[in-house]
């Protein structure tokens, strides 16, 4: 298992960007990486509220986790600290071992200069995830955040 760990400004309030990590038109437009869309099955932004969504590669010789080119994995809040804080637990709905296991993943917010300073941690990544492409899909998703709440 293997974690991520990302820290960016924004210029953008933290109320903005708490409401842009628990909002599930939001989350569609940032939670995901470049050459990929989301689709938002089910969404309950509360303490315990449980979600459930799909990645799905554009490009036709990408694999995915769950079917031929789709990544779908639930989960849960664990965490919901006001515009400060967001923890979720979460796993990919997969048979394949090397992709399996409970993912933590958590953002907090704090005021720096004219905006926010974000601090994201994902914990537990699958070994069957790259550590460089977990990264890179986590600074593509954060920096469609930035220009959701910047905008």
């Amino acid at each position: 298992m293997s974690s991520t760990h990302l820290s960016l400004h924004i210029e953008a309030p933290r109320p903005r960007i708490y409401a842009a990590l628990i909002e599930a038109d939001a989350i569609a437009k940032w939670k995901v990486p470049d050459g990929m869309t989301l689709v938002v099955h089910e969404f309950e932004a509360r303490e315990g509220g449980k979600y459930r969504v799909s990645l799905t590669y554009q490009e036709p010789g990408a694999a995915g986790k769950t079917s031929a080119h789709t990544d779908t994995y639930h989960g849960y809040f664990k965490e919901l600290v006001l515009n400060e804080r967001v923890v979720e637990v979460m796993e990919f709905e997969t048979s394949r071992p090397e992709m399996q296991g409970e993912m933590r993943s958590t953002i907090e917010l704090s005021d720096e200069h004219a905006g926010t300073r974000l601090v994201a941690l994902h914990e537990g990544v699958p070994p069957g995830v790259a550590p460089a492409d977990n990264q890179a899909g986590w600074r593509m998703s954060l920096g469609k955040l930035a220009r959701l709440v910047e905008g």
